[in-house]
């Protein structure tokens, strides 16, 4: 399994290039998801998810920020299914 680091401190991009949380298994598109669909703030977030630190949280949303194109498009594609 080869894991990529990025320069986003937790988060790492798995062998199929998904960016997931570091420690995790979750993707950061799945976080973003939940943001999106229930309006949850990072602090939300944590609480959905208490295993996540907040700067676990905030890495993904800032991940997710600077790729936002291209992770629009796979939910997008996702939504199609």
């Amino acid at each position: 399994m080869s894991i990529v680091e990025t320069k986003y401190d937790h988060i790492i991009l798995d062998e199929n290039s998904v960016p997931i949380i570091k420690g995790t298994t979750l993707k950061v598109i799945e976080l973003v998801v939940a943001k999106h669909a229930y309006g949850w703030s990072p602090e939300e977030l944590h609480f959905q998810h208490p295993y996540l630190t907040l700067g676990q949280i905030y890495s993904a949303l800032a991940y997710y920020s600077d790729h936002q194109e291209e992770l629009d498009a796979d939910i997008a594609r996702r939504d199609e299914l």
